[in-house]
């Protein structure tokens, strides 16, 4: 479930094309990827485009950098964070092997995930403030960052995910 965009682009696609569903269905029963702005829909609710429902599968919110609270925090940084950054590993995961601890993933990305459930988080990244880039569980990986823009890294995690079964 890849792709990158605005967030209310994204769920008029899904439900313009009847795959609301078929999405929801494939995260229970299927080894599921969700990269960039997938890893986003999966939560409750956005704040981009003024705020929108998105398909509700974990509850939390996605969340602006660019936040008053954050403003201090972000001063000196840029938004959108772009570039590469160390992914700090929270859990075990199949799609982990092979992969070191503070290994760097390419981002590009204006929003964050900030799931009620911390048990869901399953790497985490510096920008300002520490953010939740990796959520898992069961059969659900999704991350903030693009694997296939990563070099060695992202290819090792698309490789794990190509012959992951679903069970952790």
């Amino acid at each position: 479930f890849p792709g990158q965009g605005a967030a209310r682009d994204c769920m008029q696609q899904v439900k313009d094309l009847k795959l609301d569903e078929v999405v929801l269905q494939a995260a229970h029963e299927k080894p599921f990827l969700g990269i960039c702005m997938r890893m986003q829909v999966l939560m409750s609710h956005s704040e981009e485009n003024q705020a929108i429902d998105c398909m509700n599968l974990y509850a939390g919110d996605v969340r602006a950098f660019s936040d008053g609270a954050l403003e201090a925090q972000m001063q000196s940084l840029k938004v959108p964070h772009m570039g590469w950054n160390e992914v700090s590993q929270k859990q075990t995961h199949p799609l982990w092997n092979d992969i070191k601890e503070s290994s760097r993933f390419y981002f590009v990305h204006s929003y964050y995930v900030d799931p009620e459930d911390e048990t869901l988080v399953a790497g985490t990244t510096e920008y300002g403030i520490e953010f939740v880039s990796v959520i898992a569980r069961d059969n659900v990986f999704a991350v903030q960052f693009h694997p296939e823009k990563s070099a060695h890294d992202g290819l090792q995690l698309l490789k794990n995910f190509s012959v992951w079964n679903g069970k952790v």
